[in-house]
């Protein structure tokens, strides 16, 4: 049986906190004023926690009372085990969905989690994390770690290979490897959260406006599971949740974007066909398999996503060839394996160049230029050498009087 499909960004990243349902939209706004009542509540009483979990050393006791006084501020930790920690770990593994994923797991056993984003401080400080002091390369932050873990009465790590919260529905993100490279042996932690009425994280939100949206809901649960999550893997990392949400933004998706714009919700429906299949949906189809057969190593949902903004077959292989739309290629050629994905020009043309077979009529370069100008110039060369092939390819196929414009 083959494995499921890889999630695409659209469905690991919440873009939108409200729900889409009528009925549950009316309950959110009947709760607003208990949520409002409970924010203001809790704002004080999360004060208490902060200093009763800055008065009281790391023990048992400690986190018994701050998880308990948790509860009040509408946290809820569960673990499908009765205990969750070896004595002989020093590395936690553990999915990310929330930007206090790291709490929420201190709570049930002693750990720190380095700060890797941010400026340390007392703001740093007061959320949790441990300032390790290293600013420069990840080699030097992972030799920091294996020093770190080397003491034994220094509690173990825990760390987030993702790199970037998702919204532990879908898939998780690709993990990078310099987690794993601090010791031998690590343990994995499946984190599951679940909340009613709104959603449980948006992309690109901060973590003061998710701790007041935290205070708002009547609870939010944090599960630990046993079992594995039931979610698959994707090659999506964090800088592709940049660049998805950045084309979120550009396409007024996000709620915060400008009032001018209507997101996709609000824009009205084309009338579908007698088949059930809306014409627009049909139009962009056929103009996908078109650019399909012209680049047949770009995913068919992301000539999709493109062409749903263009319209247009020419400007989409435009964008393709020239790395203005970030794709992981398809590759079908055994033994062949593609260059990494990237958003830079020089990685979309040197991927495509690995995967189709360009004539070009001057002689390729033999040797890495030495001057960066010719290096610019042999790159342009590539491109427009890539560019015309994928114009004679389209129009050999579709007539090069439709060739020259869009269908």
């Amino acid at each position: 049986m083959e494995p499921p499909a890889a999630p695409g960004p659209e469905r690991l990243f919440d873009s939108h906190r409200f729900p889409a349902d009528g009925f549950l939209l009316l309950a959110l706004l009947l709760y607003a004023p208990v949520g409002l009542c409970l924010l203001v509540l809790r704002l004080f009483i999360g004060v208490h926690v902060f200093l009763v979990s800055c008065a009281l050393p790391d023990s048992v006791l400690r986190r018994f009372i701050v998880r308990v006084m948790c509860s009040v501020l509408g946290l809820f930790v569960r673990q499908s085990e009765p205990q969750l920690r070896d004595v002989s770990v020093r590395v936690y593994i553990a999915n990310h969905v929330t930007q206090f994923d790291h709490n929420v797991i201190n709570l049930l056993t002693s750990c720190n989690t380095p700060a890797l984003n941010g400026a340390p401080g007392f703001i740093c400080w007061s959320r949790g994390f441990m300032e390790l002091g290293v600013t420069g390369s990840r080699a030097e932050l992972v030799d920091s770690l294996k020093v770190y873990s080397s003491h034994r009465g220094n509690p173990p790590l825990l760390l987030f290979p993702e790199e970037a919260a998702t919204n532990g529905r879908a898939g998780l993100l690709r993990f990078s490897s310099w987690p794993f490279s601090v010791v031998d042996v690590v343990q994995p932690v499946a984190l599951q959260v679940q909340r009613p009425l709104i959603t449980v994280s948006v992309a690109d939100a901060s973590w003061i406006t998710e701790l007041l949206w935290t205070f708002f809901v009547p609870f939010t649960v944090y599960q630990l599971l046993a079992m594995e999550l039931g979610v698959v893997s994707t090659r999506l990392t964090a800088a592709d949740k940049t660049e998805h949400m950045k084309r979120l933004r550009h396409t007024s998706l996000l709620p915060f974007a400008p009032a001018s714009s209507q997101p996709l919700a609000a824009r009205p429906r084309v009338p579908s066909s007698p088949t059930g299949v809306a014409p627009e949906d049909v139009r962009v189809t056929a103009m996908a398999q078109r650019v399909k057969e012209v680049l047949p190593h770009v995913p068919l949902e992301v000539i999709r996503i493109d062409l749903a903004q263009t319209s247009c077959v020419d400007t989409t292989i435009a964008n393709l060839l020239e790395g203005r739309v970030p794709f992981f290629p398809e590759s079908k050629e055994a033994g062949t394996d593609l260059p990494a994905p990237s958003t830079s020009q020089a990685a979309a043309a040197s991927g495509i160049q690995g995967s189709v077979a360009v004539p070009s009529s001057k002689p390729a370069t033999k040797q890495f230029a030495k001057s960066p100008v010719e290096r610019h110039l042999s790159l342009q060369e590539r491109k427009r050498a890539l560019y015309d092939y994928a114009r004679r390819r389209f129009a050999e196929k579709h007539g090069a009087a439709r060739a020259g414009g869009s269908p």
